[in-house]
């Protein structure tokens, strides 16, 4: 086999990030009497989105965005609720939803079917990534999860794959292949630690110049035909 070890992104890789986070949001909105609607949906997702962007470029810490995003929401909203309790009823519902991509499943049972290793890397908030893939079908199929918050860096440093790769038997630009949606931190930072990557791409964004992708995907079940 080309690649015996296989290093998967897991929000918008393997799972369904935006459906997941859709039910938490509507589990926080009703612990907090906070109106569902379209209209706060997209302010918070707005605002989620300038902070995670923030956290890509290093600029802010994760624990401050995952705090920082309810301070902002509430305050554009006019509303007087508790930021704190509010993310972490976020974060707790989050982690209790799990839904795996299409084909995410029958690739990934195919894939160690075939002999490789499978392999999670992520800049997820650990208590919820945790939680999630405990309670997800993939739990079985995958050797081991290396979190940024464990790793002390995170994607795309070259650092956080230096600690996975350190964690992983016999790993090496030869035979590991990262495979993750996000061009900013997944592919960037395969590129950082000179490894070769897949981009999965199903929406068909348009690529960056300074980027190097060796393969890139629209249907995960194309990565049989790579690997």
């Amino acid at each position: 086999m080309k690649y015996s070890h296989l290093l998967f992104d897991a929000d918008d890789t393997l799972f369904d990030f935006p459906k997941a986070d859709d039910q938490a949001f509507s589990i926080m909105c009703r612990l907090h009497q906070m109106p569902d609607t379209q209209e706060t949906r997209d302010l918070y997702h707005r605002i989620n989105q300038e902070l995670w962007s923030a956290f890509d470029r290093r600029e802010v810490s994760k624990d401050f965005v995952t705090l920082e995003r309810y301070v902002r929401f509430f305050r554009a909203l006019g509303l007087d609720r508790d930021a704190t309790r509010a993310n972490r009823d976020y974060l707790k519902a989050l982690g209790r939803c799990n839904v795996p991509l299409p084909h995410a499943e029958a690739v990934c049972r195919e894939l160690v079917r075939r002999g490789h290793k499978l392999y999670i890397v992520t800049n997820a908030v650990a208590s919820v990534h945790r939680s999630r893939l405990e309670r997800s079908v993939l739990a079985e199929l995958i050797t081991d999860a290396f979190i940024s918050e464990d790793a002390g860096a995170a994607k795309p440093d070259k650092a956080y794959f230096d600690y996975a790769l350190a964690r992983i038997p016999g790993a090496g630009a030869e035979n590991c292949l990262v495979i993750g949606d996000s061009l900013a931190t997944d592919i960037r930072g395969a590129n950082n630690a000179g490894l070769p990557c897949c981009w999965f791409n199903p929406h068909g964004k348009a690529r960056q110049g300074d980027i190097t992708i060796d393969y890139e995907i629209t249907d995960l079940r194309q990565l049989l035909d790579i690997v």
